[in-house]
C-alpha cells in the first residue's frame, strides 16, 4: 500500500458516523480517520481477494475471541486471523480423514 494519499470527502449517515465513532472513544482506532480507512480496506480487501481463495467474515463469542487472542500472544500464531485459518484447515484435516475411515 502506497504511503502516500489523497483527500475525499464524503457523507454517511448519521448512525453510521455515531457507530465510528464509539470504536473511536472504546480505543479500537486512534481517531475517526483510522477507522474510516480501516473499514475502506476491509471493503477493498473483500472486493479484490484473489479468484482461489474465499473470504469469509465469521462472527465468534468474545470468550473465543480472547482465547484466540492469547494464542496470538503465546506465539502460537502470528495474528487472530492466522489463528483461525490454522483452526479451519486442521478441522476440515479431520473431517476428511474421518470421512476417508468411513469409506474403506
Amino acid at each position: 500500500m502506497s504511503t502516500e494519499s489523497e483527500r475525499v470527502t464524503i457523507r454517511i449517515p448519521k448512525d453510521r458516523l455515531d457507530a465510528l465513532q464509539r470504536l473511536v472513544k472504546k480505543g479500537d482506532f486512534s481517531n475517526l480517520s483510522d477507522a474510516i480507512r480501516a473499514a475502506i480496506d476491509n471493503f477493498v480487501d473483500s472486493h479484490f481477494t484473489p479468484e482461489h481463495i474465499e473470504k469469509l467474515t465469521v462472527e465468534l463469542p468474545k470468550g473465543n475471541v480472547v482465547k484466540l487472542e492469547e494464542l496470538v500472544h503465546s506465539g502460537d500464531s502470528i495474528s487472530v486471523d492466522d489463528a483461525v485459518r490454522n483452526a479451519v484447515r486442521e478441522y476440515v484435516r479431520m473431517r476428511l480423514a474421518r470421512a476417508a475411515e468411513n469409506q474403506d
